[in-house]
């Protein structure tokens, strides 16, 4: 929690998934990630910033618990194994998402509607409008 890059990460995680950010802390908390006398417990993490991907509990069955997109992140930083992994099965699905009986053609198909969906869901309007 020292580490600007985990903030950084953690940050950006809650940008995109969490509405009620307090960014005005975040933004100070990233000022502050990597000095030498500078310390954030998990729990300091989300009531600083109302955080929603980490969670710190206490007691007999307390710990700390990720999101699951967190702990991915946590672990490929843990282990280039472990993101070898994940990186060739993400290139695995990509290659069997469009089935191999379709033309290219086709293929470029499906992709333009996925595009067009990605458009009209970020900027109200597809490539064509």
């Amino acid at each position: 929690m020292r580490n600007k890059n985990t903030l950084e990460s953690l940050g950006i995680w809650e940008s995109v998934y969490n509405s009620n950010l307090n960014y005005g802390e975040f933004a100070i908390i990233k000022s502050q990630a990597g000095l030498n006398s500078y310390k954030l417990s998990v729990k300091e993490w989300g009531e600083k910033t109302n955080a929603i991907g980490l969670k710190a509990t206490a007691g007999r069955y307390g710990g700390t618990f990720a999101h699951k997109d967190i702990a991915f992140e946590f672990a490929s930083w843990i282990s280039i194994e472990f993101k070898l992994y994940i990186i060739k099965e993400f290139q695995r699905l990509k290659e069997n998402l469009i089935p191999k009986e379709i033309t290219k053609q086709q293929a470029d198909l499906v992709y333009a509607n996925e595009a067009d969906l990605l458009n009209t869901a970020l900027f109200g309007i597809t490539v064509k409008e």
